[in-house]
């Protein structure tokens, strides 16, 4: 059974409020890194700072990805394919969607994508 347009609703504020949470934390790591006119004469301090930065980044890059599935996710639910898997056509659950809302494969078709991933050795 296709999602009720509440629920539809509901997935699209969730993602709409994630979004706009790691939008917020994204603009705080840029101001950060802008801001800190601190230099550390020390090799090891500044190697230390490199490093957490770039780690930063690392995190902000997956953020950043995380964000573009969220919008397809949203466009979907415009779209009316929400909830609708991409492979087999058949419904995603819900408890699947809870857990993992830009998914676009329901549980079935993801197992054998992974057990393929696997014996392809990815």
């Amino acid at each position: 059974m296709p999602l009720k347009p509440e629920r539809l609703e509901f997935f699209r504020f969730m993602l709409t409020q994630e979004i706009n949470k790691l939008l917020s934390e994204a603009g705080k790591t840029v101001s950060e890194m802008t801001n800190d006119k601190e230099t550390y004469p020390d090799p090891s301090d500044r190697a230390s700072l490199e490093s957490d930065r770039n780690f930063e980044l690392r995190i902000r890059d997956r953020e950043r990805k995380l964000i573009q599935k969220m919008r397809e996710a949203i466009q979907r639910i415009d779209e009316g394919t929400y909830g609708i898997c991409q492979a087999c056509g058949g419904e995603i659950s819900e408890k699947r969607l809870m857990a993992r809302p830009v998914t676009t494969l329901c549980i079935d078709c993801k197992t054998k994508q992974e057990k393929m991933e696997k014996l392809m050795g990815d």
